[in-house]
Order: C-alpha cells, then structure tokens, then sequence
C-alpha cells in the first residue's frame, strides 16, 4: 500500500511535468529531419519544453530552454566504442536508431530515442574540437549515471538561489554548497553533463582569473549551479540551429548569372553552341 506522502510525492510530480498540448496543425520551429543530419554523438540538445517545471525553469534563469540532453548516437555506435551497457541491451534490436541520455523529474537518468523531442524546439551546441576518445569518455561518464533519481531537492535550491528576490541567502541549509564524501545517485539535467565534460577537463562555463604574471588561471565551477542556458551561452561551444524554413535552404546556387545561350566550352575563351546532330529518315532506324 503507497504512503500518503509518497501518494502526494507523485501527484505533484505529475502536476509539474504535466505538458500543454500542441495544436495538432502547429508546425515545430526545428526542423527535425534537418537537425537529425547534422547531430554527432558528444552535442547536447536543448529544449524549449512545455511542462509546468519547464516553465518554472525558464522563468527561473531568464532563458528558453528548459532541459539538456546529450545526443549519444545509436546502439551500433556505442556497441563498437564498447561503452554500451548492459542495461541498454534492448536497444540492440533497433542498432541505428539515434538515442539520447538525459535526467527527468518523476523518471531519473534514462536512455531514449530523439525521436521524442520531433515536435519541439530544439538548438544544437557543439563542443568545440572534443576529441573522438574525450567524445566517448564523456558519453561513458553519463551513461554510469543510468539510474540516478531525479535531485528535485538541487532544483529547488536552484531556483531559490537564483531568484533575485531571495527571503533567506542562498548559502543557508542549501544543497548547493554541501560537499560530501562519496559519490551521489541523484543528479539533474544540467549537472550530469557539466560533470561529464568536466571530466575530461573540457571547460563548458569556467571561473577565469588572471595572476598578476599576466597569465590566466581556469578555475572549476560548482556542478550544482549549471543550468541549460550554460551551454548557450558558453564561448567553447558552436551553436547549430535548424528553423522550419532555413533561409540556406534558399539554393543561392541555382541564381548564379549562367548563360542562357546554350553555350558549351572546352576552355576559356573556346566556347560554341553544339551543333544538333541530322536525324535519319531511314525506317530501320
């Protein structure tokens, strides 16, 4: 028999990841088929998001995007890096199908297909000349976290942290700045991913300071302060975007001034029209 607070856990869960409904004519503002071609494993997704704790978020940190995935390619892939685990043996039966990893309130760390995600508004942000082996050690970091529950006690601290008109300090009783020993089995979305790179010492938004040599010193950020807009916002990462209607998509080549004349040539200045070859009376023919 489920407790009562546990009962109550569940159903306001429920209630922030309840998502409003799309217009059934409401075209996407990414256009997926675009941005499928262009994904690598290593680039993290973000996501505009339609839940009530996506709006939160977004009211939160004063940006669009909500929620951070990483794009980690498809079983086949993983298989032959030899960083699939076993509990993503279910996905060998679908190889190719493109899979991401993210953190979900009410769900934890889970494996999914993008195909999830066709609907919504997405942007790309590529780290910039990540290693292949860096790629996959970042990729294995996340999917050690499969499993992980969903630490809605950081997202609450995060939210009351960064809330300009805070009533307590953000330092007071906040998991933020608490540092254990030991390693965690709850993460969010962001955290997650700013971990992974950071074990690579791929630098994603980093504390620069300058000694008074003149050089410049990076300084590691608190993982629990990361949110999806980091990732936007960070200069060591390419931003890659797909609208509906690209404005490339335009075909500039087609307008290039060719000539209209018929004109063919062997090299510069030796150009003629061909000349079109007699056609025959005969019947065999």
């Amino acid at each position: 028999m489920i407790s009562v607070g546990k009962w109550a856990v569940n159903t306001f869960t429920e209630w922030l990841t309840h998502e409003a409904e799309l217009a059934p004519d409401a075209p996407s503002q990414t256009n997926f088929e675009r941005l499928c071609d262009e994904l690598r494993p290593g680039d993290i997704i973000l996501v505009e998001g339609r839940s009530r704790v996506s709006d939160i978020i977004k009211q939160i940190t004063q940006s669009a995007w909500s929620h951070s995935v990483l794009y980690i390619g498809n079983y086949y892939q993983l298989d032959v890096a030899g960083i699939a685990p076993a509990e993503m043996s279910h996905f060998a039966t679908t190889p190719h199908t493109p899979l991401i990893i993210e953190t979900l309130l009410g769900y934890g760390t889970i494996v999914t297909p993008l195909s999830k995600y066709r609907q919504e508004h997405l942007r790309i942000c590529r780290p910039r000349n990540l290693t292949r082996a860096d790629r996959n050690n970042v990729i294995k970091n996340t999917l050690g976290k499969l499993g992980y529950s969903y630490d809605f006690r950081q997202l609450f601290d995060l939210a009351r942290f960064l809330l300009p008109y805070n009533l307590i300090p953000g330092r007071w009783r906040s998991s933020l700045f608490e540092y254990r020993a030991g390693e965690s089995t709850k993460t969010i979305c962001s955290t997650m991913l700013a971990e992974a790179f950071m074990a690579v010492r791929f630098p994603v938004l980093p504390i620069v300071e300058k000694a008074d040599d003149g050089s410049l010193r990076f300084y590691k950020r608190n993982l629990k302060l990361f949110t999806p807009k980091d990732f936007d916002y960070s200069p060591y990462f390419d931003i890659i975007k797909y609208p509906i209607i690209g404005l490339d998509e335009m075909a500039t080549y087609r307008f290039l001034p060719w000539d209209e004349g018929g004109y063919e040539c062997n090299e510069q200045g030796d150009c003629a029209v061909p000349m079109a070859e007699p056609r025959s009376n005969s019947p065999n023919k």
